[in-house]
């Protein structure tokens, strides 16, 4: 099978909400009929006014023609009653997060369809395999989970069940690209790719926050100006609300069997539990009322450069501090002390996971400062440090020095092992690992989907690659008695590539 022709296969979608309204959109400006249901009066009606409205939006930016937006106007139909999608070739439910309502709605639906018909579900986190269960036809069925909003966002992920035809999911592959999407192919699992990878994201930025590394907006800046990522965790998850974040993470945890990976932060159940749901409520970690003061992250007070720059081999995330600051002028004297920094009155070193003031405990050396990885040395405006308690102020003065003479605003966080972006980065690839070993999806697929589902700069394991696994390994340390169900276990898979100073995309 191929791509559903848009001449000869309708398509059904049940649930008018954001989703199945974008998913309508994005069927009929493919050429596709559409028929769209909704079990509330006037919900489906409302739906399509806002598709027009949104349409009009295009064609005033010159993104389309009238004459094109008429079109997809004219493919949009409000189905009077379920029946009404019997016709259909594909219909794709968008209705409300739960396995008995969706569970109801598939079975009434395969009754309706002819034998052919496939159907979908666009759930974000519940297993497909479940709503799959009760179908006389589960081979008919798979996930087509797309991103909001969906007319915009490129990814799709094609969810497939144990007993989920190889032909049906190719022709759901199909489809989403001759939609002008690009399909990710997995297995159903908890979270699927992108809702399961994703969560450290959300996670190591919560416990960073609960364990006072930095307040909302001074860590939010580190995460995009240090590691590149378009947003912040605390800020998108103000921006996705908290009542949905949390749910999908307590989905994942629990559909785990309680993993401790996933545990739910008592940071976001407080805000849940406040009804401070982030933008949509007005506050969230930020406060968005019109009279609150805008945030501003933390930057140390200006330092003078250093005299002198004495390095040694550094480990691979560090080499482009080194050619900056040859760019900018500073002298680099090169020797053989391993894996640090030398300056007048500190000792610098990119974190391996160790708290600094541990790290200096363990190395003897008094003066230690760490700095989180970067993703971008030649570009980024900002660099993330914190000194070991041993060091005192006056090592932090001169290593902000150093890295404000390179031109970056220095944060600084407290003594948390890992810092930011390198615990969240390892976090992300571990898991990343885990979700490849189980082989839920392939590397590539795993890669793509983070990039163009949550707009990752990096794929966890491409990064991780260049990172090297065996630094990766160590962040954050592991537990000193390792244990299957620690929050911060390696992944086998990680363990086994790194032994063998291999890659995660071998």
């Amino acid at each position: 099978m191929t791509a559903l022709d848009p001449a000869r296969h309708p398509v059904g979608v049940v649930g008018a909400g954001a989703m199945g309204a974008g998913i309508a959109q994005v069927a009929a400006a493919a050429g596709h009929p559409v028929l769209l249901f909704d079990s509330v009066p006037g919900r489906a009606v409302a739906a399509i006014a806002g598709i027009a409205s949104a349409l009009n939006d295009r064609v005033g930016k010159g993104r389309m023609t009238a004459g094109q937006r008429q079109e997809v106007l004219d493919r949009l139909r409000v189905a009077d009653g379920l029946s009404a999608v019997s016709g259909a070739a594909l219909v794709l439910e968008a209705v409300v997060e739960d396995l008995a309502a969706k569970r109801d709605l598939l079975r009434a639906i395969e009754e309706l369809v002819s034998p052919e018909a496939i159907l979908a579900t666009n759930t974000s986190s519940l297993s497909v395999t479940g709503l799959a269960r009760t179908l006389r036809h589960p081979g008919r069925m798979a996930g087509m989970h797309f991103f909001n909003p969906a007319p915009a966002m490129p990814l799709v992920e094609v969810v497939c069940g144990p007993a989920t035809l190889p032909e049906v999911a190719r022709t759901l592959a199909d489809t989403a690209r001759a939609w002008g999407k690009t399909p990710v192919s997995c297995r159903s699992t908890p979270g699927f790719i992108v809702n399961r990878v994703a969560r450290p994201f959300y996670a190591e930025a919560m416990r960073l926050l609960l364990e006072g590394a930095g307040d909302p907006a001074t860590l939010d800046a580190v995460y995009r100006d240090c590691g590149g990522f378009r947003m912040g965790p605390l800020e998108l998850a103000d921006m996705i609300g908290h009542d949905v974040n949390f749910a999908v993470t307590r989905s994942v945890h629990a559909a785990s069997f309680f993993d401790p990976r996933f545990q739910p932060s008592l940071l976001q159940q407080e805000l849940v539990e406040a009804g401070w749901l982030g933008r949509k409520s007005g506050r969230g970690f930020y406060d968005y009322s019109p009279q609150a003061p805008r945030p501003v992250a933390m930057a140390a007070p200006p330092a003078p450069a250093p005299a002198s720059m004495i390095a040694g081999p550094l480990p691979a995330p560090a080499l482009g501090l080194l050619e900056r600051a040859e760019r900018r002028g500073l002298a680099v004297i090169r020797d053989t002390s391993p894996g640090v920094i030398r300056l007048p009155g500190a000792t610098l070193a990119l974190t391996d996971g160790r708290s600094a003031t541990c790290r200096a405990a363990d190395d003897r050396v008094g003066d230690l400062v760490l700095f989180d990885l970067v993703r971008d040395w030649a570009g980024a405006g900002r660099v993330a440090i914190t000194g070991a308690d041993q060091a005192g102020t006056s090592a932090l003065a001169a290593a902000a020095g150093l890295f404000q003479a390179l031109g970056m605003t220095v944060t600084v966080l407290d003594d948390i092992p890992g810092l930011a972006v390198m615990r969240t980065v390892a976090m992300l690839a571990n898991e990343a690992a885990e979700t490849l070993s189980h082989r839920v999806a392939s590397a590539g697929d795993i890669d793509l989907a983070m990039t163009l589902g949550v707009a990752y700069p990096d794929g966890p394991l491409a990064w991780a690659d260049r990172i090297g696994l065996p630094l990766i390994l160590g962040v954050p340390p592991p537990p000193p008695r390792p244990s299957p169900a620690a929050r911060h276990r390696p992944a086998a898979l990680l363990r086994r590539r790194g032994a063998a100073g291999g890659r995660l995309h071998d």
